[in-house]
């Protein structure tokens, strides 16, 4: 429970801007308190996100049990392939609140891997649909029905990451965002094994220390990129059974690396007969009634996170996923969409009183502090990301300060920013006090994680950053022997675009896989429009393994960035403090722990004598340890790592001259002496 009037309190003083707004606030945290004590009074919240310990499929000491909640129904059956797929053989009796169960006599009444399905009846019409609890769902190829499937092995995944489990954390998390099905380099939908064997490796010897996997949740229209779920607490299909998940993630464990599960709770698909959709006959079980039911753009159903039952699915998900297939935290989708009646269309969120009016869905924030606790509670090494870009205040802080309680808020306005500034200014034109502005900023005492392109960036109808950079001379220019100015250029603000990105983000960094290397194609999945082909649903790494294109320098930029940061404890070492920002040259100066940064953003124009300010980091003797001139990136070796740089004091302070050549950046790092 919150003490309402003390987490008032800390939050005035993080952000006195909120102070207008504190009564309403108020309210919002009275609410939390009167949901958490209907759910669970003093008890401990893990112990009431038990749902799939008890819907579903359970076996009983004498056979088996099966239940599942269907307030609105008049009458339940089970059926499938063990019975012969006779529809009324086995009808289910109510046991009160809404809820249906059926007893099975004998272990062998039902087997792994069987077919089953329910027909519903309300009001005289009966319906097919699958189990809201089922833990695999796919197309039965005998009867071409979409079922459920019986999912117990008869020998339990034996999990290896008992050492990862004792010490797992990531204090900075470094995301590498992938989908499975297009991670392969095949025209075809990759397999969760493919990716255990084939791409951690790669992510591993990256650097990276977290994957977020997307497009877990089941769901059947593979084009839907896993945005629209059906079965919730079922694997996709689409890369294999459950057991292939968990050898991904424990190996993933092994190596070192945390796994995120793209959580969509934000809503859900509409299709009714393989989702929740209708499950009972009535279409407000899950969600809410009438047009506040749907998503008026994705044309998708909308939870209803005021009704208890709902956030006791929603809650025993997670739990779900954590204590069954080992995931260390959640970035939660389209946390926007679930907090704004209006879903924050068409609206810029330019000032506070825009995060609280009626337009604000008090039991969607409920819902999201009641989740945060949850998986807190079971982990409390876990990792919570909101995907928001409203900028709600407080996302990003405990409970206890009258927040949300995510750890991270994802800087969804700095891929914005590349684009805008790509597309419409030209490189000299760059603004470097508004490029510091934007990535250095933030709500006062939240954690973010900054990117410059995700997925989304990456759809069919936009473009990524080396796409847009190159255009149509990606592809003829990426040879390495091939040069222009344009395409050197290209080449050049990649890297600096990524540098300068996780150079100021606040606490983390994300990056979507094959990106790191300039990925040529946009994504497109399979649909009608475009054959159903797979060309563009893949991930084509023969280009960064193939010594004569450059792809590989990207990728040599990408590796030793990672490792640099991580070596450096970059997110760990404060905030970064700017020492000369020179907006007529486009050159940016800042240190970060003990180490200072270099960057010449201007596209044609190199720095003969950049005063290097060093008062903050201290007199003596400095050495560039990082620079993106080298020539296994691309560059030239212009910027010299053997030479040393002597301090000295003038009009201008405390420091030494430079040589930056234009699109270039430069890390430097005071020399220790030796004791006599």
């Amino acid at each position: 429970m919150i003490h309402v009037e003390q987490a008032l309190k800390k939050l005035k003083e993080i952000d006195p801007q909120l102070t207008p707004y504190l009564d309403e606030v108020k309210l919002h945290l009275n609410r939390y308190n009167a949901v958490r004590n209907l759910l669970a009074k003093r008890r401990k919240l893990s112990n009431v996100a038990n749902g799939y310990m008890y819907f579903g499929f359970h076996r009983c000491e004498d056979g088996w049990t099966f239940r599942e909640w269907l307030p609105g129904a008049d009458a339940v059956w089970l059926y499938g392939d063990f019975n012969g797929w006779n529809q009324y053989e086995y009808p289910l009796s109510p046991v009160g609140d809404g809820v249906w169960e059926l007893r099975l006599q004998g272990f062998d009444a039902l087997k792994h891997g069987q077919f089953v399905k329910l027909i519903v009846e309300k009001n005289g019409e009966t319906f097919e649909r699958v189990p809201a609890y089922i833990r695999r769902a796919m197309l039965d190829e005998q009867t071409y029905r979409l079922c459920g499937q019986v999912w117990m092995p008869p020998e339990p995944f034996q999990w290896t990451d008992d050492a990862w489990q004792r010490r797992r954390r990531v204090e900075s998390p470094l995301i590498y965002e992938a989908h499975i099905g297009m991670a392969q380099e095949k025209e075809g939908i990759g397999t969760y094994r493919e990716f255990a064997d084939k791409i951690l490796p790669w992510i591993q010897e990256g650097g990276y220390n977290t994957i977020q996997l997307m497009a877990i949740q089941e769901h059947p229209y593979y084009a839907s990129f896993g945005y629209q779920v059906t079965n919730f607490f079922a694997p996709s299909h689409h890369f294999g059974t459950p057991e292939d998940l968990k050898y991904l993630i424990n190996k993933a464990h092994e190596m070192g690396i945390a796994v995120l599960l793209d959580v969509v709770h934000s809503h859900a698909c509409p299709n009714i007969g393989e989702g929740l959709h209708l499950q009972d006959g009535t279409e407000d079980q899950y969600f809410l009634s009438g047009k506040r039911g749907w998503h008026p753009a994705w044309k998708t159903r909308c939870f209803d996170y005021g009704k208890t039952e709902v956030l006791h699915f929603l809650l025993s998900n997670l739990k779900y996923w954590m204590e069954e297939f080992h995931f260390d935290g959640f970035r939660f989708d389209g946390v926007t969409s679930m907090l704004y009646e209006n879903h924050g269309l068409e609206v810029a969120f330019t000032n506070y009183s825009q995060y609280y009016s009626l337009n604000t869905n008090v039991d969607a924030r409920v819902y999201l502090m009641l989740a945060n606790e949850l998986i807190h509670s079971l982990n409390k090494k876990a990792v919570t990301v909101a995907e928001e870009m409203s900028g709600m205040p407080g996302m990003c802080l405990p409970l206890d300060y009258g927040g949300f309680g995510f750890d991270y808020r994802l800087s969804m306005g700095v891929p914005d920013l590349w684009i805008k500034l790509i597309k419409e200014q030209l490189m000299e034109q760059w603004n470097v006090f508004h490029l510091w502005h934007e990535l250095t900023g933030g709500r006062p005492c939240e954690k973010s994680i900054g990117y410059c392109e995700s997925h989304d960036q990456a759809m069919v109808g936009d473009q990524t950053i080396m796409f847009r950079l190159a255009k149509a001379e990606m592809y003829t220019g990426m040879l390495k022997d091939y040069h222009s100015f344009s395409m050197d250029t290209a080449i050049d603000m990649h890297k600096l675009i990524r540098f300068l990105t996780i150079t100021l983000a606040n606490d983390g960094y994300l990056n979507f896989m094959g990106n790191e290397f300039g990925h040529p194609e946009w994504i497109d999945f399979p649909r009608e429009g475009n054959g159903w082909s797979y060309k563009y649903a893949r991930r084509q790494w023969s280009l960064v393994q193939n010594p004569e294109f450059k792809f590989q320098w990207l990728g040599n930029f990408d590796r030793d960035m990672i490792h640099f940061i991580r070596k450096h404890k970059l997110h760990m070492s404060g905030k970064p403090d700017a020492i000369w920002l020179d907006e007529q040259k486009n050159v940016m100066i800042f240190t970060r722990g003990d180490l200072i940064y270099v960057f010449n953003l201007h596209p044609t124009q190199s720095q003969e004598d950049v005063f290097v300010h060093c008062g903050k980091t201290g007199e003596g003797k400095y050495r560039v340890v990082f620079s993106s001139d080298d020539a296994r990136y691309g560059g030239q070796d212009r910027i010299q790592k053997k030479h040393t740089y002597f301090t000295w004091g003038d009009e201008f302070g405390l420091g030494f001259k430079l040589y930056m050549p234009c699109r270039t950046a430069a890390v430097l790092k005071k020399v220790k002496t030796k004791k006599k």
